[in-house]
């Protein structure tokens, strides 16, 4: 299990944006950088600059991806027909722990991650513990019969802050979802602009 890295929300404060559009994240009360030197004056970015921080928040909304694991996405995404930067995006929503999260099965990514770690949830009626389990088209996810009840996920069903997205059919009564197609950029509901375009610019050149 990857333990976390960094501060849960410091990525909100170090990019200046409320990432996961959850209330109790602290740009909403300090919009400033974090650290000592966090209330300077922010100087213009350079175009790398300008895509580093487009692929270190990409990375980051994904809880604790390490840098290899997603560089060996990418790799994939750039193999695959079609726009790279969409099909990155697709690979990253195919995680068994995306699923889960925007499912609505837990209230965050890294609760997802543990979630899936702690044996909860089983696909087509087998239990998965691996959180970058790749779900294809048709998968059924399920949260396993004894863990339906744990406060987690009853918490996590009644938040309002998010809707659970068009390409996953999800009963919320049985605790299924069932992954109906791969997602374009556009119908993923991220609650800041993402850029896959400029990851793909970044791995070009770097």
């Amino acid at each position: 299990m990857t333990k976390r890295t960094s501060a849960k929300y410091k990525l909100d404060r170090r990019m200046g944006e409320n990432i996961w559009g959850r209330a109790k994240s602290p740009v909403n009360r300090r919009e400033y950088g974090p650290g000592q030197h966090g209330q300077r004056r922010k100087n213009k970015l350079s175009d790398f600059g300008t895509q580093l921080r487009a692929k270190q928040k990409l990375k980051g909304y994904y809880g604790d991806l390490t840098e290899k694991q997603f560089r060996r996405i990418y790799a994939e995404a750039e193999r695959i027909r079609g726009d790279t930067g969409e099909n990155l995006v697709g690979l990253l929503e195919r995680r068994l722990d995306a699923v889960v999260y925007r499912s609505k099965f837990v209230a965050t990514i890294w609760a997802a991650r543990q979630f899936v770690n702690h044996g909860h949830i089983q696909v087509n009626g087998q239990r998965v513990n691996i959180a970058s389990y790749r779900v294809k088209e048709g998968d059924v996810i399920s949260i396993r019969e004894r863990s339906r009840q744990l406060a987690i996920v009853l918490e996590a069903v009644a938040l309002t802050e998010r809707d659970v997205p068009d390409y996953l059919e999800v009963d919320h009564n049985k605790m299924t979802a069932t992954f109906v197609r791969t997602p374009a950029l556009g119908d993923i509901p991220y609650a800041v602009q993402m850029e896959p375009n400029l990851v793909v610019e970044f791995y070009a050149k770097n």
